[in-house]
């Protein structure tokens, strides 16, 4: 009789949690960044997405990575350029980098090769050209908009819309993270991005690092102008980066302090870093032919990320005469031209499953341009590392990781042959170099939450509280000089000077009653007898 009842209940109890879980279902906004950002971002939105939510899709028509078979609703709106035009602007960009990479905020603005930061800012634009499109938007009643903050475009739908926003991000330009949550970063131990310094810096370092804020702030808003100047047309009110940044609920940083240096976090910042990492499933057949044809040696894993397609052909060929001098075999994935030199051990393709090859027993070493995707499967994997930075955030992971005795670092102007060879000989050989890898592969895997469901946990959140203004710091609301309390200082100086010169007058004036009389009688005496 009891089971009986209990076959009775059971569909009840299956609709009443379908039920629930369709009444807590909300409607989300989502404005991409095409590239590598998209594909952690898009393991979110497709979590999000099997988890009962209505998600929408706001991209351009043209992309690289955007729309591929998205199990949600896609929105697409015309561009400027085709492209053609992305990817031409792109390869100016990318061949820039071995010759004069970006180095420093004050490079942003004087570099030939901003033409591809002008078509991603010019989006924004696009879509709100776009009548219908908007409407839609308008008209949906979205609960929050999770975003990529590069171009800049998600948050000023945010505040166009009056929305609350999650941003995920490793980070933002120039000094616009630390402004828009009200974090302090303490220049004396915390680097600026793209300098490459450790959190030890040298004076001379300290230095640099006091310079390079300074560039941010002077350089950056230059930098930022043409989006700025969109923001301020579609929004119809002047708008600074503090407006657009400032307004974000949640801080979604795909970093953590296994790679990262510690520093002071605020509490609607977020660390999923390893997001990207997944379990290792087997390799293809044509690799795994690779991987036993290498004996005992094993194989090296060599990719400089799904954006750079071309290496110069001088530097290629360096490139090769190294990888040939080891006994590994090395899988290289490259699409350009093969270098002439191309040694018997070397192996190119154009693609290759980088996250199951570096979780192969038989995986000696990962050359890599420090992008933060790879460096997190190699971290995941506990695979010793010879980083290739180009640009972007690239050169400060390559130094964190150095720093932790995970992997050497090679400069791409002045590296040759004999420099990427010892590097290679050096982490495969020298033992400590896997034992570090593997040591920060075990802290980052020691976690209570794997870093995709927290990153859907507080986009549900902010979607259910309609934002996360508790964890709002009141800085938000103070003046520049109260922000550093220079109204405090002063109010404080000016009583502790008040203070002193009444002191003082008090003194002198005691001086004086004391001993300025008996003067003045001595005086006049003295005069007498004259």
């Amino acid at each position: 009789m009891a089971c009986a009842g209990c076959t009775g209940l059971l569909p009840l109890s299956v609709c009443l949690l379908l039920t629930c879980g369709f009444a807590e279902a909300g409607r989300l906004l989502v404005v991409p960044m095409d590239g590598s950002h998209w594909f952690s971002m898009r393991s979110v939105v497709e979590k999000l997405s099997l988890r009962g939510h209505e998600v929408v899709v706001v991209m351009p028509e043209v992309s690289w990575q955007l729309g591929r078979s998205l199990n949600c609703t896609v929105k697409t709106y015309s561009t400027s350029y085709t492209l053609e035009d992305q990817d031409r602007q792109f390869m100016v960009f990318a061949d820039a980098q071995w010759t004069a990479p970006l180095r420093s905020a004050f490079s942003l603005l004087t570099s030939s090769f901003s033409g591809i930061f002008d078509l991603f800012f010019s989006n924004c634009r696009s879509l709100f050209k776009d009548k219908k499109l908007v409407e839609y938007l308008k008209e949906s009643s979205f609960d929050a908009v999770f975003l990529d903050p590069f171009d800049a475009c998600g948050l000023i739908v945010a505040k166009y819309f009056s929305l609350p926003s999650v941003v995920f991000a490793r980070g933002t330009f120039c000094h616009y993270l630390e402004e828009g949550a009200q974090c302090p970063a303490p220049l004396s131990y915390v680097p600026r991005g793209l300098l490459g310094f450790s959190d030890a810096m040298t004076f001379k370092e300290r230095v640099r690092n006091h310079i390079m804020h300074l560039e941010e702030h002077l350089y950056c808003p230059y930098f930022l102008k043409n989006v700025l100047e969109i923001a301020s047309e579609i929004l119809q009110t002047p708008v600074t980066a503090y407006d657009l940044y400032s307004h974000t609920s949640i801080w979604l940083l795909r970093t953590d302090f296994v790679l990262d240096y510690p520093k002071p976090v605020m509490p609607n910042m977020v660390f999923i870093g390893g997001i990207n990492c997944h379990q290792r499933k087997p390799v293809p057949m044509e690799f795994e032919a690779y991987i036993n044809a290498s004996g005992e040696h094993g194989i090296v894993v060599f990719s400089l990320g799904s954006m750079v397609a071309e290496i110069p052909e001088k530097k290629a060929m360096a490139i090769a005469d190294a990888l040939g001098k080891i006994p590994q075999t090395v899988l290289w994935r490259y699409t350009g031209t093969p270098p002439s030199n191309l040694a018997n051990n070397t192996i190119l393709v154009k693609w290759l499953p980088q996250n199951d090859l570096l979780g192969h027993p038989m995986t000696r070493a990962f050359i890599t341009h420090a992008g933060s995707h790879g460096i997190y499967e190699g971290i995941c994997n506990g695979v010793p590392m010879v980083m290739m930075p180009l640009f972007g955030d690239q050169m400060d992971n390559a130094k964190r990781m150095e720093t932790k005795g995970a992997g050497v670092t090679l400069n791409v102007l002045e590296m040759t042959s004999e420099d990427l060879e010892n590097a290679l000989k050096t982490v495969i050989n020298d033992k400590s170099y896997k034992e570090n890898i593997m040591h920060l592969s075990s802290l980052h895997k020691d976690r209570p939450v794997e870093p995709l469901d927290l990153a859907v946990f507080w986009v549900e959140f902010v979607m259910r509280h309609k934002g996360a203004p508790h964890l709002r710091p009141a800085a938000h609301d103070l003046t520049w000089y109260q922000y550093h309390s220079l109204d405090v200082i002063g109010f404080l100086l000016a009583i502790v000077l008040t203070v002193a010169f009444i002191a003082f007058k008090c003194c002198a004036y005691g001086y004086r009653k004391c001993f300025g009389k008996k003067g003045r009688v001595k005086k006049a005496h003295k005069s007498k007898t004259h």
